[in-house]
């Protein structure tokens, strides 16, 4: 990073940020590429470029979009969400085809756009595989419907289906996917699409106040991890079912396996707050995240090795009995 060739990317002169953004073109099979401060920025392009104010965006119910970023798509977009829930976060086509508001009533917002999220968080690292999101696209171009891609975790899907990215995301008008997730960069995430939209997406950076300078620097560690941290996203997903199948036989703690397929481990406690276990936790060296109601989020990668998987599972054995 600091030995990055830099220039002011505001004006297209970073060639480490150029470079950067004509790689995640070519994987995600796109015309360009944007390089963006996160994943919320992305989807947010994603909502701007594809839906105009007053229209409507159907996502998961438990979407990072509907759920984690802030009400940006309405505050700043003036677009609202529609909260479809699903039971793995895969959206039917019939689910696609009974949201869409009829265009003829004048009292509804009109869809605009179908979003979906690969890998999904809240679902527990599920993937969705490419011949079903293909009949969810089938859908929604029947509807003249846009389409976003969360991809925030792709390399995750990507790595665990044995898939290029690209199948992942062929059926996307726009597409973002994070650096600062399992890739382990500090900071960034790409927002791909055609020509057209990036050159808009750009405009809009930049009105967001999101327009960098000399971003080398941080483009440059996006580079390296395009290059040495996707192959090892296996080891991260079996640390993770290693994880799971540990936790399911601890007394105190229910958790569905099936869901475990990437680096995401949700469970539920039966006895105990999310909030009194993670403390337990933390005092034993060991970070997760929690949710309403007992339920926990561990999330395995780099750095986290398989003998620290023992350690957690020796934490949280210890927190339950306490």
């Amino acid at each position: 990073m600091a030995a990055a060739v830099v220039g002011d990317d505001v004006y297209g002169e970073d060639p480490t940020v150029n470079e950067l953004q004509e790689r995640a073109a070519h994987l995600m099979a796109k015309e360009d590429a944007l390089f963006v401060s996160s994943g919320t920025m992305g989807n947010l392009l994603g909502i701007l470029i594809n839906a105009r104010p007053g229209r409507e965006v159907i996502v998961d119910s438990e979407s990072h979009m509907f759920l984690y970023e802030g009400g940006g798509p309405s505050a700043l977009g003036g677009v609202q969400l529609r909260p479809v829930p699903t039971s793995r976060g895969i959206m039917s086509p019939e689910q696609i085809d009974s949201s869409i508001r009829p265009n003829d009533e004048v009292d509804e917002p009109r869809t605009a756009m179908w979003s979906f999220e690969n890998t999904h968080n809240c679902h527990g690292g599920i993937c969705w595989r490419p011949e079903s999101i293909d009949a969810a696209v089938s859908a929604a171009r029947g509807n003249r419907l846009r389409i976003h891609l969360d991809g925030a975790r792709i390399w995750n899907a990507a790595v665990a289906m044995r898939v290029a990215p690209a199948e992942i995301a062929r059926g996307a008008d726009t597409v973002t996917f994070c650096l600062s997730k399992g890739l382990g960069c500090p900071v960034g995430s790409l927002f791909c699409g055609t020509q057209s939209a990036v050159d808009e997406a750009r405009r809009w950076r930049k009105m967001l106040g999101g327009g960098w300078r000399q971003a080398g620097v941080m483009a440059a560690a996006g580079l390296w991890a395009l290059d040495n941290m996707v192959d090892r996203l296996d080891e991260d997903h079996r640390n993770a079912r290693t994880l799971a199948e540990g936790l399911a036989e601890l007394d105190g703690i229910e958790i569905d396996i099936s869901r475990v397929e990437t680096n995401i481990v949700i469970f539920n406690l039966k006895r105990m707050s999310s909030q009194e276990f993670l403390s337990k936790c933390r005092n034993l060296g060991v970070m997760g995240g929690g949710y309403v109601a007992g339920r926990v989020r561990f999330v395995t990668h780099f750095g986290v090795s398989a003998s620290d998987i023992q350690h957690v599972l020796f934490a949280c054995s210890k927190a339950l009995a306490a």
